[in-house]
């Protein structure tokens, strides 16, 4: 690094907290700069003497910044951003050359589906980059996009800050699961059934869904809602112990469901709304290179999905898709 000095502080040190900040790890933050270990701790070592303050302690969480670093967050993320947008952005982004972690935000049910294309697109196209995964509140995504700790956030995120930049990638629909166990309900699964069995509902919000709230309301139908879990991916182990148990999830992670052969995909009683499935960007970060790169990568990968790429052949592949019965009509 080129020593740029400012009274006593080294400003490629900015690098330094700005990397901690984001991977709570002295080894990956080593990674990320392209530093040894041991020049990393010889960095921080030198941003606590400089500030008279340990920055980033070591927790169960990881290396967790102390309030002196809290305080300086805001400060030296906006100069990292001003540096990568108007400076870095100059450059190009080589992806077969490029060394770096990707953060994304997503659910579970994000990675059980949305992981294995875009890792064997990634491995392909940027074969020394790495990903990793964030699940947080949905009140935090926004802080977290902001100060690079996030490059992107995918989902139905239909309460998202006014402030992000959003793409609309595909748009995804819900149906109904049973469990293959079930004995009671046939081929369709009747209103008598679906208002009397109990349910799963996941939400991440802490809440139901408001606008399935709305569409069961508009057809005076009252659910027996029985758990209401954060989680996806507990769903089929649940039904598989507890047969009668039934869910409303997006198709997508019905269709992975139904793989296992542990569910019956069936349609809802009622025509329930399609929501999008979005990827969300801070403004920080819009003329970030590597971020422009990657964002097209996503977009190229998932904008005909089902259709995706598999890595392996330029053709698109379909998803599995299980037989299921015609729709009586499209929800709006």
């Amino acid at each position: 690094m080129y020593a740029m000095h400012a009274d006593e502080l080294d400003l490629n040190l900015l690098a330094v907290f700005d990397a901690m900040l984001r991977e709570r790890s002295v080894t990956k933050a080593a990674q990320e700069l392209g530093l040894t270990q041991s020049a990393m701790s010889h960095a921080l070592n030198r941003l606590r003497a400089f500030f008279d303050d340990q920055l980033f302690v070591k927790t169960p969480a990881g290396m967790t910044p102390t309030h002196k670093a809290e305080e300086l967050t805001e400060a030296i993320v906006g100069v990292m951003a001003t540096v990568r947008q108007q400076v870095l952005s100059q450059s190009r982004f080589d992806p077969l050359a490029a060394r770096r972690t990707f953060n994304l935000c997503m659910t579970d049910m994000g990675e059980l589906v949305f992981l294995p294309p875009l890792i064997s697109r990634l491995r392909r196209e940027a074969p020394h980059c790495k990903l990793r995964t964030l699940q947080v509140p949905l009140q935090q995504i926004e802080g977290m996009l902001g100060t690079g700790e996030a490059d992107l956030a995918l989902g139905s995120i239909r309460a998202a800050p006014e402030g992000l930049f959003q793409q609309r990638l595909f748009m995804h629909s819900f149906v109904t699961i049973v469990s293959a166990r079930n004995q009671e309900v046939g081929d369709a699964l009747t209103l008598e059934q679906f208002q009397r069995m109990p349910q799963i509902v996941v939400t991440l919000s802490g809440r139901a869904s408001a606008a399935y709230d709305s569409a069961f309301d508009d057809h005076g139908i009252q659910r027996n809602i029985y758990l209401s879990t954060p989680h996806f991916l507990v769903v089929p182990l649940l039904m598989e112990q507890q047969p009668d148990l039934i869910a409303t999830v997006p198709l997508e992670l019905a269709n992975v469901f139904a793989r296992y052969g542990t569910v019956r995909v069936m349609q809802p009683p009622v025509a329930l709304p399609e929501f999008a499935i979005k990827q969300h960007w801070h403004p920080r970060f819009h003329h970030d290179p590597a971020i422009i790169w990657l964002r097209e990568l996503v977009k190229r990968t998932f904008e005909h999905y089902p259709r995706v790429y598999d890595g392996e052949d330029e053709a698109a592949v379909p998803a599995p898709q299980p037989r299921r019965p015609r729709r009586a009509a499209k929800g709006k």
